[in-house]
């Protein structure tokens, strides 16, 4: 299948959607346009044959056709005036902001350009950690127990140490920080601060499974990856996890009772329905003591989780056949019309 595979973004995750596009173009070579968003917002086409990390990392990209976005699609400027590219169903692979803040949906919602990717309700649910915690609350699942953080506010915490920080908005492990006593949580709240006005802090539980389950909806219902039971150590810092997404083999099934692998794809279920319509999402769930807690909700994951399916090209094409349609409104001027006839009597 061909699609406009569109990346990049204002982020402190650019970097992870421009390796997550790289990744794509070597899964899927059918893939023929790729569309560039660079940190002023300025979108660029790039051609296939430059879909290298060095040609975004020194600014090569500049030299590249710059195109705009207007209803129905992406248009450059010409002698003559403007023309409009020919234009595939269009991928969001932009991470974190922009991408998955819901800005680019909306975007593209507004000028109404067919994509593939979380419509703006599911980005600001899933975008903010905290909205995230109260989704699953209203959905009947769990989230672990947390505290709420804004800049300048009292630092005083009502866990126990340890406790894990991490920036409200944000992904990719960017932030986050494991503090023991008050001092480092001071620290840690100031380094979440950098990235955010609004932390999160949750208890730090040792010893707690994660598993992680990728999915999306297609004419015959919610169709589910494989679940991966990811060999962490504490948790993926930024370095490893930009690495992580790189990756273009299967990771390894989870060897998991099928009662738990029941209960991971209910709460999957539970999240995405009349909400995630639309895109390929992963939810990432703890497991302790036999309870399931969902982590996060990651709408536009790294490498669009193809590592997860064994036919990462099969389920984008059924995904793309089961978009969500837009009701057309009918502006008919009619109530206008017996204002201005009133007005004539």
């Amino acid at each position: 299948m061909n699609l406009c595979v569109l990346f990049g973004g204002s982020s402190y995750e650019h970097e992870i959607s421009i390796v997550s596009a790289i990744t794509l173009k070597k899964l899927l070579p059918s893939i023929e346009t790729f569309v560039f968003l660079d940190g002023n917002h300025n979108f660029y086409l790039i051609p296939k044959d430059k879909m290298q990390s060095k040609f975004f990392s020194s600014k090569e990209y500049l030299k590249e056709m710059k195109i705009y976005l207007k209803v129905g699609g992406f248009y450059h400027k010409t002698l003559l005036g403007e023309k409009k590219l020919p234009m595939p169903m269009v991928l969001n692979l932009i991470h974190g902001g922009d991408g998955e803040n819901g800005v680019i949906a909306s975007l593209l919602d507004f000028y109404g350009i067919a994509y593939i990717g979380p419509r703006n309700p599911a980005c600001v649910l899933s975008f903010d950690k905290e909205l995230t915690k109260l989704l699953a609350k209203n959905r009947g699942i769990l989230s672990l127990d947390y505290q709420v953080f804004y800049k300048g506010a009292q630092k005083e915490i009502k866990f126990p140490f340890p406790v894990i920080i991490k920036p409200a908005r944000l992904g990719s492990s960017i932030g986050i920080f494991i503090a023991n006593n008050q001092k480092e949580l001071d620290y840690g709240l100031e380094e979440a601060f950098e990235y955010d006005n609004k932390a999160i802090v949750e208890p730090f539980i040792s010893g707690i499974k994660e598993y992680n389950l990728a999915g999306y909806k297609s004419t015959q219902g919610i169709k589910f990856s494989f679940i991966e039971e990811p060999q962490k150590k504490e948790f993926l810092d930024f370095e490893k996890k930009y690495l992580d997404f790189s990756r273009t083999q299967n990771a390894k099934e989870a060897d998991i009772p099928e009662a738990l692998q029941k209960t991971l794809q209910d709460n999957f279920i539970k999240i995405y329905e009349n909400l995630f319509e639309g895109a390929l999402i992963r939810c990432d769930f703890f497991v302790k003591d036999d309870l399931c807690y969902l982590n996060e909700i990651n709408p536009i994951p790294g490498s669009m989780a193809n590592y997860l399916f064994d036919d990462f090209k099969g389920a984008l094409e059924e995904l793309s056949k089961n978009l969500p349609k837009s009701n057309e409104i009918r502006i008919s001027y009619e109530l206008l019309h017996k204002i201005q006839f009133a007005k004539g009597k």
